[in-house]
């Protein structure tokens, strides 16, 4: 994990995009809804990819690929960005399942709420994790998350409810 940046999603990203996303679908699908299916060919990628740029001029998301030494190895984003009286976002990010357990999620997080915090300009982001995702709550709660709240059966997956807890990260106060 030398090498590991992230990088604004680009149409230049596309191929390694859809490779990733198809390699990983059965794995993520696991634990979050399913993407719709005219999403996993070009047309569906490319189009993701123009919305997330849109998102990204408009201040609205910004999504980022996390890649080790060039190799497409997750995806981290900030998104449902509100500005006035909140400045906050949310964090989500997702590692391929090869590369789970390596360090990744957390570095990536680590450089997203530098960005954040620096550049966006952002004074809070909040994330969600299940508490059966011990992976994830260890991610956040290492890059200084707080626990502030616990939902019961408020996430459907696969016809099934679960609980979440909802974490938050301050960054410097802002004047």
């Amino acid at each position: 994990m030398t090498h590991l940046q992230i990088s604004a999603v680009q149409l230049d990203d596309l191929d390694d995009l859809l490779a990733f996303e198809e390699q990983n679908r059965a794995f993520f699908e696991a634990s979050i809804n399913a993407r719709p299916g005219t999403y996993y060919c070009r047309e569906g990628v490319a189009e993701a990819i123009v919305q997330a740029r849109q998102d990204a001029e408009a201040d609205r998301g910004y999504q980022f690929l996390i890649r080790d030494n060039r190799e497409l190895v997750g995806r981290v984003n900030l998104h449902r960005v509100q500005r006035a009286y909140f400045n906050c976002a949310e964090l989500g990010y997702r590692v391929g399942a090869r590369f789970n357990g390596r360090g990744i999620a957390r570095a990536a997080v680590a450089q997203v709420l530098q960005r954040a915090f620096g550049e966006l300009q952002l004074s809070r982001i909040e994330a969600n994790a299940r508490p059966q995702n011990t992976g994830s709550v260890r991610v956040l709660e290492a890059s200084g998350f707080s626990c502030y709240g616990h939902s019961r059966r408020s996430f459907l997956l696969h016809g099934e409810w679960f609980d979440r807890l909802h974490y938050e990260c301050h960054g410097p106060l802002q004047r």
